[in-house]
């Protein structure tokens, strides 16, 4: 009886240890090829390369039939799949129609996007919430079938030395900053902005999008 009970106690123990361990896809938006790397469209991608060679991985797998370069790998006891999509913005849920197969799967779905109603220099997590009019996310939303998965937000727009945002108003100016690459003088804001998205996306898998939520939005 004692030898029963003390199993069922390590059975349960154990069950408590296994259900904090979680699989992760997180996601980098932007648009493949040369022409468009270092664009600020593509600062999703940025920061998810970023992360990468913080936890000091860089073998990159072309997979053509997610049309993705995937990598697989651990963050603390959280096994984590990073996905930089090779199809154009607009397209990005293609990528990740196969991997994210439930609604329950898509609360561990992170997306990493530029964002242009946040002012460059700044970053936020959010969870469940309207794609607010980028195409990425509407693509993201449209194959997971849920607005139920949590986005980093990376401002993009142009601010003042006061942190005023100046966002592009009409199509023409909006497609011109998105496709524009960041300017020499914003390069050392850039990298620090990418490191704290890095240790951003780190803190989310390690320990929970609540804590990460608050840290990283409380930054700004």
């Amino acid at each position: 009886m004692l030898l029963t009970l003390h199993c069922i106690s390590k059975a349960k123990s154990q069950h408590f240890l296994n259900i904090k361990i979680m699989n992760y896809i997180i996601a980098g938006l932007g648009n493949p090829g040369t022409e468009y790397e270092g664009t600020r469209h593509n600062t999703g991608r940025i920061a998810v390369d970023t992360l990468a060679k913080r936890i000091d991985e860089d073998e990159w797998t072309e997979d053509k039939k997610l049309k993705a370069d995937i990598l697989k790998t651990k963050i603390g006891k959280n096994t984590v799949v990073l996905v930089k999509p090779n199809t154009f913005m607009n397209r990005s849920g293609d990528a990740l129609r196969t991997l994210v197969k439930s609604k329950k799967a898509a609360e561990t779905l992170v997306v990493v996007h530029d964002d242009l109603d946040i002012p460059f220099g700044k970053i936020k997590i959010s969870f469940n919430k309207s794609a607010g009019g980028h195409r990425g996310v509407q693509s993201v939303i449209k194959a997971v079938q849920t607005e139920g998965f949590i986005r980093m937000r990376i401002g993009i727009s142009p601010a003042t030395p006061s942190g005023k945002m100046r966002k592009p108003q009409g199509e023409k100016a909006v497609e011109e900053l998105i496709l524009g690459k960041f300017k020499p003088g914003e390069q050392d804001g850039l990298k620090k902005i990418m490191k704290r998205a890095a240790e951003g996306l780190e803190i989310l898998v390690k320990e929970g999008k609540d804590i990460a939520t608050m840290k990283v939005n409380s930054e700004n």
